[in-house]
C-alpha cells in the first residue's frame, strides 16, 4: 500500500460532501497544484539568494532560450507580452550588465539584445538552483517512471491546449 500524503487527507474529507468526485482526477489535480506552488516557492527562494527579481529572471531565461541573442520583439513573443513592455525590463537588466544591446548586423535600424557573461552566469546559478529542486522531487522516481509521468502529463497538456 501506498504511503498517505496531504492529498488524501483532502480527498477523505471532500468524498461524504461530493460523493460523485473522482478521487483520482480530484488526487491528481490537488497534487499538481501543490506541487507547482512548491517548486514556485523554490524558485523565489532561489532567486532571491541571487538578488534577482522573477521578472527579470524570466527575460534571462528567454534570451539563454535563443542562444544568448535575440531582438526584444522575439523576447517580447517569447514571454507573452507587448514589444513596448519588455523595454523596461531590458533597461533595468542593462543597468546591471546582465545583458547589451547592439546593433544588429543584419538591418542597422535594429538592435539586438545579447546576454553579457554575467547575465549568463546569473542565470545558470538560477537554472542549477532549479534544477537541483526538481531532480530532488523527481528522484522518487525510476527513470521509466519519469518518462511515463513526461508523457502522461503530455497527453493532459494536449487536452488542455485543444480548441
Amino acid at each position: 500500500m501506498e504511503p498517505r500524503d496531504r492529498v488524501d487527507d483532502h480527498v477523505d474529507r471532500w468524498l461524504p460532501v461530493l460523493p460523485d468526485l473522482d478521487p483520482d482526477v480530484e488526487g491528481a489535480v490537488t497534487r499538481m497544484q501543490y506541487l507547482t506552488a512548491h517548486l514556485r516557492r523554490a524558485k523565489e527562494k532561489a532567486l532571491q539568494g541571487l538578488a534577482v527579481p522573477p521578472h527579470e529572471f524570466e527575460t534571462l531565461h528567454a534570451l539563454a532560450g535563443r542562444g544568448g541573442r535575440a531582438t526584444p520583439s522575439q523576447l517580447a513573443s517569447d514571454l507573452g507580452m507587448p514589444a513596448n513592455s519588455v523595454t523596461g525590463r531590458l533597461d533595468a537588466l542593462s543597468r546591471r550588465e546582465y545583458i547589451r544591446r547592439t546593433p544588429s548586423p543584419a538591418d542597422r535600424r535594429r538592435v539586438d539584445v545579447e546576454l553579457t557573461d554575467a547575465g549568463r552566469e546569473t542565470w545558470r546559478q538560477a537554472m542549477d538552483a532549479l534544477g537541483h529542486e526538481e531532480e530532488r522531487l523527481l528522484g522518487a522516481l525510476t527513470p521509466e517512471e519519469r518518462h511515463q509521468l513526461s508523457n502522461l502529463l503530455r497527453r493532459v497538456l494536449l487536452r488542455a491546449d485543444a480548441p
